[in-house]
């Protein structure tokens, strides 16, 4: 049961900074459009970008790893309890599909910043503004399944 409880810490924590990354990736992305007059903002937010991009990678991948742990540990590790009950585990399965669409957001934010690169423009600032809204409705609905478990 400890190992459980750190592998379920360290998920948690993994989850944590990967959607610190996945909310402020957008906001540079705003500041980017809205700073277009100042070249040395430009290349500061960039490389910020750049490197919170790879950040969040990483700790997606951590993420992941950990979840697959808690996910399937029970068969591998004696006494590990699994959260996955034969007869009501759908909402874990709807919980991995909104998972795998806010993983898409952060890849399609991580394409725009990399398209600067080659000359891409990025979105409006409306757009990336409505862009930045996304994730927190996503982790609203996953939080939600995780604790409510409704089916």
């Amino acid at each position: 049961m400890q190992a459980y409880l750190w592998i379920k810490t360290a998920h948690l924590v993994f989850v944590m900074a990967w959607m610190a990354a996945a909310f402020y990736l957008p906001r540079i992305l705003i500041n980017l459009v809205e700073g277009a007059a100042h070249p040395e903002v430009q290349a500061r937010l960039k490389l910020m970008g750049r490197r919170l991009y790879r950040f969040g990678h990483i700790m997606f991948g951590l993420a992941f790893l950990m979840g697959l742990v808690l996910w399937f540990g029970y068969k591998l590790l004696p006494h590990f309890p699994t959260m996955v009950a034969p007869d009501r585990s759908g909402w874990l399965h709807a919980k991995l599909a909104l998972v795998a669409l806010m993983f898409a957001h952060y890849i399609i934010g991580g394409r725009w910043l990399k398209g600067l690169d080659k000359g891409r423009a990025l979105p409006s600032s409306k757009a990336l503004r409505l862009f930045n809204e996304l994730p927190v409705l996503l982790l609203v609905a996953i939080v939600y399944l995780v604790l409510a478990k409704p089916f």
